[in-house]
């Protein structure tokens, strides 16, 4: 009992001092490329860490999680563009809209298992992004097709989520992906986080005891729904442009899905751990050798990937737990010493 508090413990500890670090890196981290490549990764783990709620907990693997972040995208960008409404509100429109098509859509999909579904998630999201790209206008609407929007420019404006430099928007990632954590470990130690793993494991013997399968499974699309949109939203305004190949492609989906299964789905920190591999790893051998040597970067993180998968089948996770589990607490030891 006291080697578990004094495990659980380390983790309080060692995740706040993470934060503080994090929390003080833009005075450290002056480069701007250098800053950019840590939003990127807080950004990938935040939708790694919204993919999880949804797949690591219930086992099941969607491949479409990218049509609910272009659904954020695109709603709050045409909400400023079109009635000049702040992204503040409208990233929550588009985490509702976001929301109603996952359910929507995990209501008949849920009822399919194995690759079926991550079949028909690809379907979803590939119906949506080849529609978006020719669709120029809707309803007087302009989509403008694969072309994609611009976010109108309008200097340093709080209000309408444009900021001059860059530390501002690592801090609402930053914010995003603490919210997030603070919601997953809730989650995980509810009872719905309970019936979910129950589902995981055997789906047939939960129902059989009483879980009802559906509705938790449909609850978690929500949430994941609605919090992956508000990336989506995140990312139009960080970026200050956002098209359907890119916000709706599957490439996008299986980047977010390999992140959480390399750090360890299921877990709160496996998909930020998976993404603080991958995304670096990405970004910095794409800057150092894309431009000498084209197609290189992607080898090595590739090998990156194959070496995860093959040395931690159960993610970057597994090794930090078997840390935790070999160091006994001081009253542990004690325990132990006095018992004998």
């Amino acid at each position: 009992m006291a080697t578990e508090s004094g495990g659980r413990h380390r983790v309080v500890t060692a995740t706040a001092a993470i934060g503080v670090l994090l929390l003080a890196a833009p005075l450290a981290v002056t480069d701007e490329y250098h800053l950019h490549v840590l939003i990127a990764t807080l950004y990938f783990a935040y939708m790694a860490s919204a993919w999880n709620i949804v797949c690591g907990y219930t086992g099941q693997l969607s491949l479409g999680h990218s049509a609910l972040s272009g659904i954020g995208g695109y709603v709050s960008t045409l909400l400023l563009i079109n009635a000049g409404l702040s992204p503040w509100i409208g990233m929550v429109a588009g985490g509702v809209c976001a929301t109603a098509v996952g359910v929507l859509v995990g209501w008949p999909c849920f009822r399919l298992r194995g690759p079926y579904f991550a079949l028909t998630t690809i379907a979803f999201a590939e119906i949506l992004r080849i529609w978006t790209e020719n669709t120029e206008e809707v309803f007087g609407i302009e989509l403008r097709g694969a072309q994609g929007l611009s976010i109108p420019l309008k200097g340093h404006a709080p209000a309408l989520f444009q900021f001059d430099g860059k530390v501002p928007y690592y801090c609402i990632i930053l914010a995003m992906v603490a919210a997030l954590m603070a919601i997953a470990w809730w989650m995980e130690r509810s009872r719905m986080g309970f019936y979910l793993k129950a589902i995981r494991a055997d789906q047939d013997a939960a129902e059989a005891l009483g879980v009802h399968s559906t509705r938790y499974l449909l609850s978690a699309m929500a949430v994941s729904s609605f919090l992956t949109a508000l990336g989506g939203s995140f990312y139009a305004q960080y970026y200050r442009y956002i098209n359907p190949e890119r916000n709706m492609g599957l490439d996008f989906s299986i980047e977010l899905a390999l992140m959480g299964i390399v750090g360890g789905q299921g877990t709160v920190v496996g998909p930020i751990l998976g993404a603080f591999l991958l995304t670096p790893a990405g970004e910095i051998t794409r800057a150092t050798l894309g431009g000498k040597f084209p197609g290189l970067h992607l080898a090595i993180y590739g090998l990156v990937l194959i070496l995860a998968m093959l040395f931690l089948p159960k993610g970057l996770i597994q090794p930090l737990r078997g840390l935790l589990d070999r160091r006994p607490t001081v009253s542990g030891a004690a325990a132990k010493s006095t018992q004998a």
